[in-house]
């Protein structure tokens, strides 16, 4: 059983007597329309892609809702199209993972050819600038991480590949905001046709940071003169260039051996995990939980596909932004990254074991549920009390799932101020004394007993990648062997607002966070004893 044979129907035949899903629709039908008259490209190809959004698409072409598909971009790993879609003629399996135990696996078929965004790669760029002039083309969308849309590195300050993009007026740029800025630029040359450029990525304002990165090249350009006059009030003009804020939540982990073999067992035989240049883990399956949540700001000049009939939310922007607050600030995010430290600390490795352990999974509940939902705003269309109970009680603890807390900790500095600082900043606001908080001083203290690099047994672990990594833990190394933090060693890091959302000496919280680090840091076992006097008490 392989992705290329799907179309014949002795096989066809033989994925649906194992269980596997696979469209009735002309899948060359709808690569020659949408070659001919693209609606969509996506830039950003790794799992959550596969996994969500071109999902949803395969259903609509499935049941006959839609006609078009979506061309797939890899701005960043080029490796991803070469390995990972080319060989399987862009299809991929959908392998979902439900916390009831059952597997649900669907070939998805809706990307409709894959591109890179290599200026070097002629032949791809020419139809990526072909793409882009169309007058069809109504949405871009992008899962490139929250990293893709920064134009600076760690240090804040400009990046040197932008910098040179902008001091030496390289045009075409080589950053994928340049790039991006480029190909519509070309979509305005050819006739200034409305678009919708759409961020699906999981950070805050993320329409937001699309536009500024976007205009921030454009604007340099227009100064420099190597723009036509217009280009810039194009980008600027809402009836035919908007960039909506969304929320996406759909945990889709690395390619993982047990589901390898699990799809070894049915005979099917694409399960390679590939492992490229750049260290991305891909495969032709993605393995993904079936909980998925998709709220776009509906601003769309030129129109758009019909993904609400696949259960994506549209609604107006003040909506979107309550979501993505209840989500990121409360309901899932803060407690992933409570159970991300913790897990490393702790040694497990997994999200699921963590919940099995009874400190932890009290823990993440009585944070969630006493310390967060007391200022989440209600979105309307999801209710928080309904969202937290299922990530509580269905998608954490999902056995199923093969998420780790390591994979968790990845850029913990650039999440704490939405996760934590956010709900702050809300108890500030109200008046209310943050020191008498309880749950979250035991995170942001266990963040840096983290940063020491020595687990509650004693013994070095290696720490997730993070921007500001090197520089954290050259702070936090004098607290290893269980030496003691004051006011003065810790202040280098619990004064930085760009990591907690507030200087936390400017309320009395950086004097408890000292102190719970203190009784972290006090020898083996600590640590554990921390968490268990906390929910104890």
């Amino acid at each position: 059983m392989k992705l290329l044979n799907t179309d014949k129907e002795e096989v066809r035949k033989e994925f649906a007597d194992k269980g596997y899903e696979i469209g009735a629709y002309d899948r060359e039908d709808v690569r020659t329309l949408t070659r001919r008259e693209p609606s969509w490209v996506h830039f950003g190809t790794g799992n959550i892609f596969r996994a969500f959004p071109a999902a949803v698409l395969d259903r609509l072409l499935d049941e006959g809702l839609y006609d078009k598909g979506v061309v797939a971009v890899e701005g960043f790993d080029y490796d991803i199209i070469g390995k990972a879609y080319k060989p399987y003629d862009d299809l991929s399996l959908l392998v979902t993972l439900k916390s009831d135990g059952s597997i649900a696996k669907r070939v998805i078929g809706s990307v409709a050819e894959s591109l890179t965004c290599d200026f070097d790669n002629e032949a791809d760029i020419n139809r990526l600038k072909e793409i882009f002039e169309c007058a069809s083309l109504q949405m871009v969308s992008f899962t490139i991480t929250e990293k893709g849309y920064s134009l600076k590195g760690a240090d804040g300050t400009i990046s040197s590949v932008v910098r040179e993009d902008l001091d030496n007026r390289i045009f075409p740029p080589r950053h994928l905001m340049g790039k991006t800025a480029w190909l519509l630029y070309m979509r305005y040359r050819a006739g200034a046709f409305p678009v919708a450029m759409t961020s699906m990525d999981n950070c805050s304002h993320n329409g937001d940071r699309l536009k500024e990165a976007v205009l921030a090249y454009a604007d340099d350009w227009a100064k420099k003169g190597l723009v036509d006059e217009g280009f810039t009030a194009y980008l600027r003009d809402e009836n035919k260039v908007t960039f909506p804020l969304s929320m996406i939540d759909k945990i889709t982990p690395r390619p993982d051996a047990n589901v390898v073999e699990m799809l070894k067992k049915d005979g099917f035989e694409d399960t390679d995990i590939i492992v490229t240049d750049k260290h991305t883990y891909t495969a032709p399956f993605v393995n993904a939980e079936e909980t998925q949540y998709l709220v776009i700001e509906d601003k769309f000049p030129g129109g758009r596909p019909p993904l609400d009939k696949g259960g994506v939310y549209f609604t107006d922007r003040q909506t979107v932004d309550k979501v993505e607050k209840m989500k990121v600030c409360t309901c899932l995010n803060p407690l992933h990254t409570a159970l991300a430290v913790f897990g490393c600390l702790l040694s497990y490795d997994s999200i699921s074991k963590e919940m099995k352990d009874e400190d932890l999974s009290t823990f993440v509940r009585s944070m969630g549920y006493t310390e967060g939902m007391p200022v989440v705003v209600n979105p309307g269309i999801i209710k928080p009390e309904t969202f937290i109970d299922e990530v509580l009680n269905r998608r954490l603890v999902n056995p199923f799932m093969p998420d780790t807390p390591q994979r968790i900790a990845c850029d913990t500095s650039q999440k704490l101020p939405i996760r934590f600082g956010v709900t702050l900043k809300s108890y500030l606001d109200k008046g209310d004394d943050v020191s008498e908080l309880k749950f979250i001083p035991v995170v942001l203290a266990g963040y840096l007993r983290y940063l020491t690099g020595v687990n509650d047994e004693g013994e070095d672990f290696e720490l997730s990648p993070d921007p500001l990594l090197e520089e954290l833990t050259g702070i936090m190394r004098e607290f290893r062997g269980y030496r003691q933090g004051d006011e003065t060693s810790l202040r280098p890091v619990l004064s930085r607002k760009d990591i907690f959302g507030i200087d936390l000496y400017e309320t009395h919280l950086a004097q408890k966070v000292t102190g719970i680090f203190n009784e972290m840091n006090a020898g083996k076992g600590s640590v554990r004893q921390v968490l268990h006097k906390t929910v104890s008490g």
